[in-house]
């Protein structure tokens, strides 16, 4: 069961380890155009690496590369993909964890696969943390899932088609990625009350307070766009400025971050397989951080010298 578990946390980890190598060849290797294959191989590295804003300033594409763009307001898809999926995976914990039904078949040979059949003192305990970090990660999905179709204005960027396709199974896969914390067995019969700990309260609490200010971020980046009706009068880009935008280009971003220690904290704190998860969206995170935070830069010669790209202070 460990050595699974072990296996699942690695690939995690595989991930986090890919986008932080990513990150420090761009920060060693700066945007060049060079002739031949050279063109082709910092084309694909770029490509794949940059969405939206970011991409430009990067030179011409070849054309076939440019086949392989997506419309960057697709993200909206991430989102309905999480809602039903991550729904779909709530309703059943939420029936196994209340109403003492069985999970399906397939859950059940998954879960015998990564050994998570065997009895444990605090099962029941480990049992509920996973369904209310499974609701917190629907809750999520479904706040980001509005605000993409009612608050946020998304221009004409464009994403690649890999990009896309790795977000669709991101969210698949995270959802999963909790599923398999839960033992099948349980045994059913505590209180809801005496299941309540306190990583529970401080997880959710910090869940909430990040939650808030992503969404306030959020809304100052389509405020930018929109007039004092609410009427979308422009697609350009602005500074913004106004909460945590005053310390960090990204705070969005940074957000996104502390939404994914508070489940940590909420699953028990000791749980390594979540702490990969928490190290690849540090890693996601961090690399698309530093590119809006170089276009920053570059577009903006006012732009606040004293806000970092991602972390306050760091």
């Amino acid at each position: 069961a460990r050595a699974m578990l072990a296996a699942l946390g690695a690939a995690w980890s595989l991930l986090a380890a890919a986008f932080l190598a990513a990150l420090l060849l761009l920060r060693r290797a700066p945007v060049r155009r060079p002739g031949g294959a050279g063109l082709v191989i910092s084309g694909l590295f770029q490509d794949l690496i940059r969405y939206g804003k970011t991409k430009r300033g990067c030179g011409q594409l070849p054309g076939w590369l440019r086949l392989l763009q997506v419309p960057k307001r697709w993200f909206t898809h991430f989102y309905v993909v999480s809602v039903l999926w991550n729904g779909f995976l709530l309703i059943w914990l939420f029936r196994a964890e209340f109403l003492g039904d069985s999970l399906p078949s397939w859950i059940q040979h998954m879960h015998h696969a990564l050994g998570r059949d065997s009895q444990s003192e605090n099962i029941g305990n480990e049992h509920f943390s996973a369904l209310l970090v499974l609701l917190l990660l629907w809750l999520h999905s479904c706040r980001r899932l509005a605000e993409c179709l009612w608050t946020s204005v998304f221009s004409n960027g464009v994403i690649h088609i890999v990009q896309y396709c790795f977000g669709l199974g991101y969210y698949i896969a995270v959802g999963s990625t909790v599923l398999c914390q839960v033992p099948t067995n349980v045994s059913n019969g505590k209180e809801l009350s005496v299941q309540i700990c306190w990583y529970h309260i401080i997880g959710v609490m910090m869940y909430i307070w990040a939650s808030l200010h992503q969404h306030r971020c959020l809304a100052i980046l389509a405020n930018l766009r929109k007039s004092r009706s609410g009427k979308v009068i422009n697609l350009s880009h602005s500074v913004p400025f106004g909460d945590w935008f005053e310390s960090v280009s990204c705070p969005h971003y940074f957000a996104e971050l502390l939404i994914y220690v508070s489940m940590a904290i909420t699953l028990g704190i000791h749980n390594v397989t979540w702490w990969c998860v928490v190290m690849y969206v540090l890693c996601n995170q961090a690399l698309a951080a530093v590119l809006c935070h170089e276009f920053y830069q570059k577009n903006f010669s006012s732009y606040p010298k004293h806000r970092k790209a991602f972390i306050p202070l760091v």
